[in-house]
């Protein structure tokens, strides 16, 4: 274990995924959040001492740098969904992801990894998707052999996709969505850590838009997702007007609150993305490069989202007796 990497947000949905992988591989990982007390189920991922979770505040140089001394690699996971106080946008995933890779090449660090997302573009409507294309900029300024990953929906055991939706089905008989035509290429949380490994180790550089192997509209996804966990509803495409005004009064309420309601139902930033298909660009560099094969999602979906079946795990149990012949 004579190597280091740091993975800032290295307890998040993948930043996880990417920490129990290195931790395989025989590094040292040194996991950067700004709760270091809530991460500490990443210990367990390697022998003792080997899986550290410690304090960063990527808003500010001095922490970045003082996480990031005597590392081989870093990595930076750190994303949002919608601005909250002072994480916003343009604070995270622009001059966040800046400010980790100026330190990253100020200390000598060899290799970098940065996950971004398909879509992302400076000339976007979208705030998310013009944070994410100038945190890109930053990031090859200073590293200009770092790996920019640009996945897709990212699935798995605690995504916020199918989860979300799975989720929603249990409240009434119609299940809304708006965008519901909008195509999406969702990818496996652990394929898109097995492409950051090869970064990290510098097996690979460069962009690379990652996406599973099936498109589907966003209706398509939740009716497969209603078919694995057994439930039946009407799936209601909502018109963007709708979702305008649902958008306009959840953000109201937030205000009007002060911010002890936080709206993560829909925002209109979201809005502006859910008009565009979220799917690998033609000429985009993808798996295929990296010689990964990725996993569809009905090979994984049964795994985790059983819970959410009407009688759950005994679920299964009451179709097999359905086949008994008596």
């Amino acid at each position: 274990m004579s190597k280091l990497v740091t993975i800032f947000g290295g307890s998040g949905f993948v930043g996880r995924h990417i920490a129990r992988r290195m931790a395989k591989e025989g590094w040292l990982v040194r996991v950067a959040v700004r709760r270091p007390n809530e991460a500490m189920f990443v210990k367990p991922y390697g022998s003792v001492g080997q899986v550290e979770p410690v304090f960063c505040n990527i808003r500010d140089d001095a922490s970045v740098q003082a996480v990031m001394q005597g590392s081989d690699a870093v990595v930076n996971c750190v994303g949002i969904l919608s601005d909250r106080s002072k994480n916003t946008f343009d604070a995270v995933q622009h001059e966040g992801a800046e400010r980790i890779a100026r330190i990253a090449a100020a200390e000598g660090v060899a290799t970098m990894v940065h996950i971004s997302a398909i879509g992302a573009d400076k000339d976007s409507k979208s705030q998310y998707a013009q944070s994410k294309a100038l945190g890109e900029e930053g990031v090859l300024q200073h590293m200009p052999n770092a790996m920019i990953l640009r996945p897709s929906v990212i699935f798995g055991q605690d995504d916020e996709f199918f989860n979300r939706f799975a989720s929603m089905s249990r409240l009434g008989p119609v299940l809304p969505l708006v965008g519901g035509e909008t195509k999406f290429q969702p990818v496996y949380v652990d394929d898109v850590a097995q492409a950051a490994v090869m970064g990290i180790k510098g097996e690979a550089a460069g962009t690379y838009e990652l996406g599973g192997p099936e498109i589907d509209s966003l209706r398509g996804w939740v009716s497969e997702m209603l078919d694995v966990i057994h439930r039946r509803k009407l799936i209601a495409n909502l018109p963007f007007f709708v979702g305008n005004l649902m958008a306009f009064g959840f953000g109201l309420l937030q205000t009007l609150t002060f911010g002890l309601f936080h709206n993560s139902v829909i925002t209109k930033d979201q809005l502006k993305l859910l008009r565009i298909d979220n799917v690998v660009g033609d000429e985009a560099q993808g798996f295929d490069a990296l010689g990964i094969k990725p996993l569809a999602p009905e090979a994984i979906m049964p795994d985790y989202l059983w819970r959410f079946r009407p009688s759950g795990q005994y679920d299964a149990i009451k179709d097999s007796a359905r086949n008994l012949k008596i």
